[in-house]
């Protein structure tokens, strides 16, 4: 776009140019990104926001009134899919996994094992959404660095220990207040 006018490019673009597209999207995707990440999302669902503004876009394009106002147009959605994502994800609880148990053991061994982990996610669900998330990827994703979980709820890679301990702290005394010996919850 260096260069040219941003409603031309906008109208080319809503002729079905697509360097005129391409142009829109490497010009502007960091706005986006940077929208979302205002959310705190983590990069994937900041990637989804981009994703998805770009698909409303697409097709609000060719009837867009004011070419000139795309930026604040992008800025808006990206914000409103943001929000969308962030509510759909409090609305998300957790399925909780299977437990793992030898397939060998006995009908007794497995179903407290199954008792544990149904008490684990019902604990789990009282906790906020950014620790839900993180017991979910502890959980589900073992093999994920504190840098790679900071990136997916969405904190400071140094705020992932301290935000584990307390949550881990607070689950420990539900679990504890629910009737299970500290000893089960190893």
């Amino acid at each position: 776009m260096a260069g040219m006018d941003l409603a031309e490019v906008v109208r080319r673009a809503g002729r079905g140019d697509e360097l005129a597209w391409a142009s829109l999207v490497r010009e502007t995707t960091s706005l986006l990104l940077r929208v979302a990440r205002g959310y705190r999302l983590g990069e994937a669902d900041a990637l989804d926001v981009c994703q998805t503004t770009w698909a409303t876009l697409a097709d609000a394009l060719p009837t867009l009134r004011e070419p000139a106002s795309l930026p604040g147009w992008l800025v808006t959605t990206a914000r409103r899919q943001s929000l969308r994502l962030l509510a759909q994800r409090r609305r998300e609880i957790p399925a909780p996994p299977e437990p793992a148990t030898d397939a060998s053991a006995s009908p007794e061994v497995r179903a407290l094992a199954a008792e544990r982990a149904a008490a684990f996610w019902r604990a789990a669900e009282a906790e906020p959404e950014n620790e839900r998330r993180l017991l979910t990827l502890l959980v589900n994703r073992p093999e994920l660095t504190y840098a790679q979980l900071a990136a997916e709820i969405g904190v400071a890679p140094g705020s992932v220990g301290p935000l584990r301990r307390r949550c881990f702290d607070r689950m420990r005394r539900r679990l504890v207040a629910a009737g299970f010996e500290a000893s089960d919850l190893c």
